[in-house]
């Protein structure tokens, strides 16, 4: 038995061999007809590194001619099926600008952004390339407005944007619990001007008054007439928003020592 395991393993390496032979024999040929045939094979059974060697040998040759279609179709996928996301972008996003009339068109499109959507890091990382996704999937739906996948880019948009929300509200988090408060109402002000319908709305709105608060309590004399009215605006737009709000004991606790202590001042 276990020779006989020997001897097949020896059989699939000398074929292995001579495959590979031939293959780098084809590499160095000269017989772009045979690379192309060779290429498309290699690239319907998933060999999609040995298939991107020989595309780049025949793609110049073939540029103007009617495989050159076919050939940067399959050269986009091969580097997407290999998780090179930013080279398969470039590459799709290249196919629907150089055939622009082609029925893959539309979907070469969607793959450059969708590709770029994929680099997108998580929300603590920079998000310049959350923010590229984002205008280039709306660049897809501004150009394709009837598209089947519409639906699609919008879901894979509002992804994206909860990533950036996220990051701003971590943002303002880390001000806020390094007792920046200046800073963490300005970025949570952000927060809510950028995303309105925010889940962190009511939160947002507590950590402002509550920022305002001690940020008024801690001042200098001569300052803390105006920061506790600061932050009675900011209870006040609270209570507006959210009469019933989960902090509203401890807000109001807030309210009536800044009231009291504005009182004391007339």
């Amino acid at each position: 038995m276990i020779r006989k395991v020997t001897i097949i393993s020896i059989l699939l390496g000398t074929v292995l061999f001579f495959g590979c032979s031939d293959y780098q024999k084809l590499l160095k040929s000269d017989n772009y007809e045979k690379k192309y045939e060779k290429a498309v094979e290699l690239y319907n059974q998933g060999d999609y590194y040995r298939a991107l060697q020989l595309f780049d040998q025949v793609i110049p040759v073939y540029r103007g001619k009617e495989e050159a279609e076919d050939l940067f179709y399959y050269y986009a996928y091969s580097y997407y099926n290999q998780e090179d996301y930013v080279m398969a972008s470039y590459y799709f996003k290249k196919f629907a600008n150089n055939f622009p009339d082609s029925e893959r068109a539309e979907e070469a499109s969607f793959m450059s952004a969708y590709c770029k959507y994929l680099k997108s890091p998580r929300p603590s990382l920079d998000q310049t390339k959350t923010r590229e996704a984002i205008k280039e999937l709306q660049a897809f739906a501004n150009n394709y407005p009837d598209s089947d996948r519409i639906d699609r880019v919008n879901e894979l948009i509002d992804q994206l944007r909860s990533k950036l929300e996220k990051k701003t509200y971590d943002k303002a988090q880390l001000y806020y619990n390094m007792e920046s408060y200046e800073a963490a109402v300005v970025t949570y002000k952000n927060l809510l001007k950028e995303y309105p319908d925010t889940k962190y709305r009511e939160e947002a709105l507590f950590k402002i008054l509550k920022a305002r608060y001690i940020y008024a309590r801690n001042s200098i004399p001569s300052k803390k007439m105006e920061r506790y009215q600061d932050a009675i605006e900011a209870y006040d737009r609270l209570m507006t928003y959210y009469p019933d709000s989960e902090y509203k004991s401890q807000a109001k606790e807030m309210y009536q020592e800044a009231t009291s202590f504005l009182a004391h001042q007339n």
